[in-house]
């Protein structure tokens, strides 16, 4: 085709799509001139949404505030972007917002913007029973006649001529079905004035047909299940924010102090912090930090925030812990050394100096592991010196340590310390500590009004005491969240040594898993069954803890190979078949995980040759991508996939000297790590194993 007949007809396509419009406003004006109970700047602002309605939207006109004996609703108006209750003003003067206050004509309009946030609340209410998060409820102020596009806290503020367009940029959040149930919730919820009622024909489905169950009104439990299999077919990335309803309250619950969520892997954790970090954007002035120990999951979890509340994204922080506290340290002007390479160099000159030949060097364990007890049980708790660490509990270390072995730890340390500052260098839990002396220092100065913490249970206590003196105890200021059973890392505390007090309601126990099929479920349990762990507020847990599955159809595939290439080939087979059996973006929704750096590197050159490809999770950023996810198990905590390949599962479940307890130890650790990547799998479970047969 040549290059004049292309640009032609895209010309006539554009002349088409207009005619179009111009047809379907002059049809959407005579319609809403038939509303004798709007004014004239209602009737062209509903015009404006009339638009929509060819497009998949519903809208509702004049509706009884419910609780209220003659207060009135402008529109609601349900689509694929979400919920929006619109209050339509006809002011002469232009709005303005000034210091939080919305004014017009130099009187103040604070008693408008009240209302409108009060009657959000209701519908807000009206949708969490059928399992829609708040975050989705949009409160939008438009003004008749008028040129705007602003906000004021969580409202937004558009014209007349800004809000249709504004509207059709919103990204699809509910699928027809959904929508129209939605909206006769709503209609019974805010039942319509008389003579008030809209009647417009129900849109088809973008596929031309009606859904099956699309007509009458849907109860709780249907429309439940409706927007539980609209979310599974929809990308990861997508289902990754869906919230159940179970889950809605606890991301508008109002905390008198620091509050926790818990429970075991797949109940939702995750996807409660993000619902809570965008409400508590849209309802306070302060910032909000939302803060994990993994380096790759704030870029992800930024992305699943902007997708959800784009309106308040540019409001809430996601940092990993130690990226934070170096820019914190910065901000402040405290001169921070961080040297990784140069660190480990020290200790590895301590350990020649003064470990090596002591008693440690007795036990049947590696280096590795006397750096691992200095970085997570010294330093980690910030001991300053041997009489507490003589009598400190190790949690989650369970090698036996005498005190003539725990003062060989200490010999070590401070020679570690000593060749750490002769070269002048910081390891991270010196930038923690250093970070946490400033918040306690200057608590006046913190920048944040709350903080989330994800994963809680994989920071140290340091670092878990400083994102407590951002905030203190104050309501609504810390959520922790995280699970015992899933700590990736050796070490551990209590809540109650950080000095954070969870008390009664601030303590939430998720229990209903919405990830996993109760065949990969069972079978991920079954790693760490024997393996009874301490959580952080002190309560000892059985591995195999109760847990309700609500998704039966995934299934577990396990292949054992006498060789390694045998092994790596037959993934390769698997890995194949399986996308040959997904239709669209293959790879999109599918994961490989490795148990170390090694690992990852062998089965990134094998995929590459194969020409699978790989999109490495320490580069994703949340954006559906095309390319087969691989990385670590430590890299995979947080997210999720459709579809899990675990090559090779089982060898860090091996080895080591019989009875030796840094060996059961290790070997507990791998138990934990391999339970967290068979649990980002949702719908199957691929686990590769080398034995000769």
């Amino acid at each position: 085709m040549a290059a004049g007949d292309s640009a032609s007809r895209r010309a006539q396509e554009a002349r088409r799509q207009e005619r179009l419009l111009r047809e379907q406003w002059q049809a959407a004006r005579r319609e809403a001139g038939r509303w004798e109970a709007a004014s004239e700047g209602e009737q062209r602002v509903a015009a404006q949404l009339l638009v929509l309605t060819e497009r998949g939207w519903r809208l509702l006109v004049d509706r009884r505030w419910p609780g209220t004996r003659s207060a009135n609703v402008d529109m609601l108006l349900v689509g694929p972007g979400g919920v929006f209750v619109i209050d339509v003003k006809n002011w002469r003067s232009r709005p303005e917002v000034s210091d939080g206050h919305l004014s017009a004509g130099g009187e103040s309009r604070d008693s408008d913007y009240g209302k409108l946030l009060a009657v959000t609340k209701a519908a807000e209410q009206a949708v969490s029973a059928l399992g829609m998060s708040p975050v989705a409820v949009q409160p939008l102020m438009v003004f008749a006649g008028q040129r705007v596009s602003g906000a004021l806290g969580r409202v937004r503020l558009l014209g007349e001529g800004e809000v249709g367009p504004a509207l059709l940029a919103e990204r699809v959040r509910l699928r027809p079905a959904v929508v129209r149930a939605m909206a006769d919730h709503l209609e019974q919820v805010f039942p319509a004035y008389e003579g008030s009622a809209v009647e417009v024909a129900a849109p088809a489905s973008p596929q031309g047909r009606e859904d099956d169950d699309s007509t009458g009104l849907f109860d709780v439990e249907k429309l439940r299940d409706a927007a539980m299999a609209a979310a599974r077919e929809a990308p990861i990335e997508e289902w990754m924010t869906f919230l159940d309803p179970d889950q809605t309250g606890l991301v508008g619950r109002r905390w008198s102090g620091p509050a926790r969520i818990s429970g075991p892997a797949g109940t939702g954790k995750t996807v409660v912090g993000l619902h809570r970090a965008a409400h508590l954007a849209q309802r306070t002035s302060g910032r909000v930090l939302y803060v994990t120990f993994a380096k790759n999951l704030p870029r992800v979890q930024g992305t699943f925030l902007r997708t959800m509340a784009p309106a308040v994204a540019h409001r809430v922080d996601f940092r990993s812990l130690h990226a934070w506290a170096q820019e914190f340290l910065h901000e402040r002007g405290i001169a921070s050394r961080l040297h990784k390479e140069k660190a480990d160099t020290a200790f590895s000159l301590a350990w020649k100096g003064v470990g090596r030949d002591s008693c440690l060097g007795a036990i049947e364990a590696p280096p590795g592991y006397w750096q691992d007890e200095i970085r997570y049980v010294i330093k980690g708790r910030g001991i300053t010196a041997f009489d507490e660490y003589a009598v400190l509990p190790r949690r989650r270390r369970s090698t036996s340590l005498r005190r003539t072995h725990r003062e060989a730890v200490w010999a070590l340390y401070e020679e570690y310390e000593r060749i750490r500052k002769d070269r002048e260098v910081h390891d991270f839990d010196d930038i923690l500590a250093l970070a946490l002396e400033e918040a306690r220092a200057h608590p006046e100065r913190s920048p944040y009004g709350a903080v989330v913490v994800d994963e809680v249970q994989d920071l140290s206590l340091v670092g878990v005491r400083l994102l407590h003196a951002l905030v203190g105890d104050a309501p609504d200021g810390l959520l922790l969240i995280g699970d015992g059973q899933q700590a990736v890392y050796p070490g551990g505390f209590r809540l109650s040594d950080a000095g954070i007090d969870i008390r009664g309601s601030r303590g939430q126990v998720l229990r209903v898993n919405y990830r996993n099929s109760k065949e990969i479920l069972d079978a991920a349990l079954a790693v760490v069954a024997e393996d009874a762990f301490e959580d952080l507020d002190g309560v000892r847990l059985p591995g195999r803890r109760e847990v309700d599955p609500t998704y039966h159809d995934g299934h577990v595939v396990r292949v054992t190979e006498a060789t390694v290439a045998e092994h790596d080939q037959a993934l390769l087979e698997g890995l194949r078949a399986d996308a040959a059996s997904r239709s669209a973006r293959p790879w999109a929704d599918a994961a490989v995980l490795c148990p170390s750096w090694a690992a990852l590197k062998h089965y990134q050159r094998l995929l590459t040759r194969a020409g699978i490809p790989v999109c490495l999770l320490e580069h994703y950023d949340g954006q559906p991508v095309d390319g087969l996810k691989l990385g670590s198990y430590r890299r995979a905590k947080g997210l999720e996939f459709k579809h899990v390949y675990l090559p090779r599962h089982d060898d860090a479940l091996h080895g080591g000297a019989p009875g030796s307890e840094s060996a059961h130890e290790r070997r507990e650790l791998a138990r934990s790590q391999l339970f967290v990547a068979m649990t980002r799998a949702r719908d199957s479970l691929w686990l590769g194993s080398v034995h000769e047969r």
